[in-house]
């Protein structure tokens, strides 16, 4: 069997995007003849984490062969893992999250391991367009399936009112909370009831501004907050929604994007990121210009006030997403890359 060290930063437990992919990678790489170990840097502040580079060498030694994630690449850099060596990128080089001197020594270090890389799986389209060096790159899309369908009846997440809005995205400042709260409390009262999932504290500063925009009048009562919630719990939620809703200024992928269109939600957001890739404006949901807070109020209210507009978004973007992988294609591709990095 074959068998591949992932390499990534911190717990692989947690709940954004690019950890869900590497878990399912982990999941269902059994089923196509390879085992996966998610294997972890420890998340400590640039640049420390490159101090463990003894255990990236043990973890490259121990497999076919070594994978290391676009958040870790970095760190990777300076200790030259044995080949063959791969990196999977949810990110550019640079990273998203950074300042202008962070970002630039990110990205000359990132560029310098995918240089030694005999492969780059890219999770979208939208990284095929990032800065990266001539190597051999594939895109190899998250699966659209977020669970099973959950068996139990759906939640009663309109609370009295006409459609339901779900949104879900840690509380930070390029998911644009602040600017969907704003836009949220344009509607009419009786329009929508929204709910946010997500961490609320992985920016805490940015989280306590949102938390005390939730705390106006103009939305108490209008908005629930979830928190962090199980993947099943997720699919529970997009099966009782009537909206989905993330206003990302830089999304590469979204992998939420196409779990709520295979759930049957429209989905909303800004023109921006991975998003334009998925839907088109006014087929399978309304995508509106980054930073406007009016049109997406609009957006929002039609959508809730409108039912008959919100099926055929929602049909449409059920549609769309069947032609999606799943988790288990997406799998299925991964390792078949990578046996072939192996000569398997």
């Amino acid at each position: 069997m074959l068998t591949a060290s992932l390499l990534t930063l911190g717990s692989p437990e947690q709940l954004t995007g690019g950890y869900l992919y590497h878990r399912r990678l982990a999941e269902l790489a059994p089923r196509h003849g390879a085992r996966v170990n998610l294997v972890s840097l420890p998340a400590l502040p640039f640049p420390l984490p490159a101090a463990f580079g003894h255990l990236v060498r043990r973890w490259a030694a121990a497999a076919d062969v070594l994978v290391v994630d676009s958040i870790a690449a970095a760190y990777v850099a300076p200790w030259r893992p044995r080949p063959p060596l791969a990196a999977v990128l949810h990110q550019p080089p640079g990273g998203i999250d950074h300042g202008p001197v962070r970002g630039a020594a990110q990205a000359a270090l990132d560029r310098a391991l995918y240089r030694r890389c005999a492969l780059l799986v890219l999770a979208s389209d939208t990284l095929a367009a990032a800065d990266l060096p001539p190597v051999p790159a594939v895109v190899v899309p998250p699966g659209r399936d977020v669970a099973n369908p959950p068996e139990r009846p759906p939640l009663d997440l309109r609370r009295g009112r006409r459609a339901a809005l779900l949104s879900v995205g840690n509380w930070v400042a390029r998911k644009g909370t602040l600017d969907l709260v704003e836009a949220f409390a344009r509607l009419p009262s009786a329009s929508a009831t929204l709910h946010l999932v997500g961490r609320t504290d992985a920016d805490r500063r940015y989280g306590r501004r949102v938390a005390r925009r939730l705390a106006r009048p103009d939305v108490a009562g209008r908005v629930v907050v979830h928190g962090p919630v199980s993947r099943d719990e997720v699919a529970h939620l997009y099966r009782s929604a009537d909206v989905f809703v993330l206003p990302s200024y830089r999304e590469p992928y979204g992998t939420v994007y196409g779990e709520a269109m295979a759930a049957g939600l429209p989905v909303v957001g800004w023109r921006a990121g991975n998003l334009p890739n998925l839907a088109d404006h006014g087929e399978q949901g309304l995508i509106l210009g980054p930073g406007d807070r009016p049109g997406l109020a609009a957006a929002l209210e039609r959508l809730a006030d409108d039912a008959p507009f919100r099926q055929r978004l929602a049909d449409a973007a059920a549609e769309r997403a069947r032609r999606l992988p799943t988790w288990d294609e997406t799998a299925a591709r991964f390792v078949e890359l990578l046996a072939g990095m192996a000569g398997r």
